[in-house]
């Protein structure tokens, strides 16, 4: 797999699935809503751990940097 998820999107991606993931687990909510948090909870914070995200490669998006050239 190549990164596809950098810079600033990671960690982003990551405080979101935290966040989903607590509200998902220590609320009142309707089960189905519960389902739903967990698990974009769940793909957001594995995709932002990871750097790779398969939807941004279905849709051609890119944000992680590109490695720097070396010179000779």
């Amino acid at each position: 797999m190549t990164c596809n998820v950098g810079g600033v999107e990671r960690p982003i991606r990551i405080v979101i699935g935290i966040v989903l993931l607590g509200i998902g687990a220590f609320t009142g909510l309707p089960v189905e809503a519960i389902a739903a948090l967990l698990v974009v909870g769940t793909i957001a914070l594995v995709t932002g751990a990871i750097g790779y995200c398969p939807l941004w490669m279905l849709l051609g998006l890119n944000t992680c940097p590109t490695a720097p050239s070396q010179k000779r």
